[in-house]
């Protein structure tokens, strides 16, 4: 069925679904679920409490939160009036929500609890367009004038409804494809955020085109912890899961992804890179603690996995004989991972940052598929798409239904489709400088197409040139690179360098776990790191992993982080991309020094 908008979507599941189970989450240690047509019926009552606030069609409303069911009521309800929601990061410093706020023009926010609320407030006379202010966790915040609880606000929009019961559905009529839904502002590794203008036809054709690609069904209980303010997660962990009738569980936190996995028993996940590659490490970990004969086991199992998911993957026969091994090793070894994750996992999808082909084709032969996309804020995200008929490792799809891609001359891939974004809000040239005269949207990525599937090698702004002249992608080396165990973080230095070197978060667990083997004493992450024998031990996973690598692409030189890349210290934006300018800036001496 097609929609003339993500609201008439929204409710339409009150006909259709009714009693079936929409939403769950974690209230007093217990999990608790509610209903399509509970979720459409609180989800009209915001949006008629919005109405009677004066938002009509075209106005800006805002929301910092985490992940909630009222996170996306508040979608809901904004969009079904044909207003706009503008979301925030709530991991932001106060600054930047001010900016947001400020530029994006909104008049209500919606802040998730005191922290949130506390942000808006100490800007608040700097705020020049915002009127309402409601708070979402009225359980555990205190509620001083102007805000107002969101309880309140469903009380108000009761009252409208039974003054003006249709109130909202003549809204939602007048809203099309083409009306604006949403302005989410890109973090930008470089610059101010820009707000890109996203439409109900952008992401609606992105879950079309996603649903055509992934076969996702009422069936399907989705784990959603990327936060909502980000348009992976929007689109598939919200809308497209929404769409297909799907139950989504919220997860607690991150932290309690691992317990509520075995806890909702998810069958479909959407992820950036940094959880897949943690649990690599942990099972890598557990691997190396045991037997020598439970190494070999291990050993052999994922060997027999790889013969089979590549026969898989280059749609080969899969004889006899390699069938009963596969199935022994999943019996002996792959099992126990896959009740790691639930048991019931069918697929997990990747986004937001390239994922090493050595981690996906891992889980492949144990039997959990990982599914790498591509794509940006701006192409509301995806662009390509792996699936489970037809998957290449190392690459991230092929082209999404309604589509176009193609390499420019100098290797940057342009695309072109109902995806792509009206442009960033009040930054006309800006848009220009991303969007050309034929419509095509210039990615910044680098890459090439090879049997119709996509392949990054690395940003366009990214690419290295040494000294001698060498241009060396760092994407592919920096993704390879965390694969060890020992290495969180890793950030290739070397433009205009005589050698290659690198800045580098050590992983705090397993290092722990190291040093407190060896009897080694330490207070704190600077002092973990700085122990004897953590450099010798980084450098050796970095020699093993830079096997096959030109000798003008290896690491010569690299210096340990005193401390984790965080949001706060800029080195992070708030998806978890590393800002390259920021962390070269912060470690400037200790770079410097590497190369006198």
């Amino acid at each position: 069925m097609s929609f003339n908008s993500i609201g008439e979507m929204f409710f339409a599941k009150r006909k259709s679904s009714p009693d079936k189970t929409a939403y769950m989450f974690k209230e007093a240690g217990e999990w608790k679920s509610v209903n399509f047509k509970d979720v459409v019926d609180q989800g009209e009552k915001i949006a008629a409490g919005l109405a009677s606030l004066g938002i009509k069609k075209g106005d800006k409303v805002a929301v910092v939160s985490a992940n909630r069911l009222e996170w996306a009521l508040v979608d809901y309800a904004t969009v079904s009036l044909g207003a706009v929601l503008v979301t925030i990061y709530p991991s932001l410093l106060k600054e930047q929500v001010r900016y947001i706020l400020n530029d994006s023009e909104a008049k209500v926010v919606f802040a998730e609890d005191d922290v949130q609320m506390e942000k808006i407030n100490s800007t608040k006379e700097k705020l020049s367009f915002l009127k309402n202010f409601i708070t979402i966790d009225v359980k555990n915040s205190k509620i001083d004038a102007p805000w107002m609880g969101i309880d309140k606000l469903m009380d108000a929009g009761a009252a409208h409804l039974e003054s003006d019961p249709n109130c909202v559905a003549n809204a939602l009529a007048e809203v099309t494809r083409d009306d604006w839904l949403t302005l989410i502002y890109t973090s930008g590794t470089t610059g101010e955020p820009k707000g890109a203008i996203l439409t109900h036809g952008n992401l609606l054709s992105n879950v079309e085109g996603g649903l055509k690609c992934l076969s996702v069904g009422p069936d399907d209980t989705f784990l959603s912890f990327l936060p909502l303010s980000h348009v992976f997660e929007r689109m598939a962990g919200h809308y497209l899961a929404f769409y297909a009738g799907a139950t989504i569980a919220y997860a607690e936190s991150i932290d309690a992804v691992p317990v509520n996995m075995g806890e909702v028993k998810p069958t479909v996940m959407a992820s950036v890179p940094r959880l897949y590659e943690k649990m690599y490490a942990r099972v890598l970990e557990n691997v190396e603690l045991g037997s020598g004969a439970k190494q070999k086991i291990f050993h052999w199992a994922v060997g027999v996995g790889k013969q089979y998911i590549h026969k898989v993957m280059y749609k080969q026969p899969i004889g006899g004989l390699l069938q009963f091994k596969r199935n022994l090793a999943y019996k002996l070894v792959f099992s126990k991972l896959a009740e790691r994750v639930g048991g019931r996992i069918r697929f997990m999808i990747s986004g937001g940052a390239p994922l090493s082909g050595e981690i996906a084709e891992f889980f492949g032969s144990a039997g959990i598929m990982i599914l790498e996309g591509y794509g940006l804020t701006e192409t509301s995200p995806l662009i390509t798409v792996n699936t489970l008929d037809d998957f290449r490792y190392g690459f991230v799809g092929k082209v999404g239904p309604g589509i176009e891609v193609k390499i420019a001359d100098d290797g940057e891939i342009l695309a072109k489709g109902p995806n792509i974004m009206v442009g960033y809000y009040k930054k006309e040239a800006e848009t220009k400088e991303v969007i050309d005269d034929e419509g095509w949207f210039h990615t910044g990525d680098i890459g090439h197409l090879e049997d119709g599937f996509l392949k990054i090698t690395d940003r366009k702004k990214n690419i290295l040139v040494t000294a001698g002249g060498k241009n060396i992608a760092p994407q592919p080396i920096e993704s390879s690179m965390v694969t060890s165990k020992y290495i969180e973080q890793f950030l290739m230095i070397g433009d205009r360098r005589k050698f290659c070197s690198a800045v580098i978060v050590a992983a705090e667990e397993p290092l722990q776990k190291w040093a407190d083997a060896k009897g080694l004493k330490y207070n704190n992450y600077a002092e973990l790191v700085a122990l004897p024998g953590v450099e010798e031990l980084i450098s050796a996973d970095i020699d093993r992993l830079s096997a096959g690598l030109a000798s003008y692409e290896t690491i010569k030189k690299f210096i340990l982080a005193t401390a984790p890349f965080s949001i706060e210290t800029g080195e992070l934006t708030p998806s978890m991309k590393v800002k390259r300018k920021e962390v070269i800036k912060n470690y400037q001496k200790e770079i410097d020094a590497m190369y006198e």
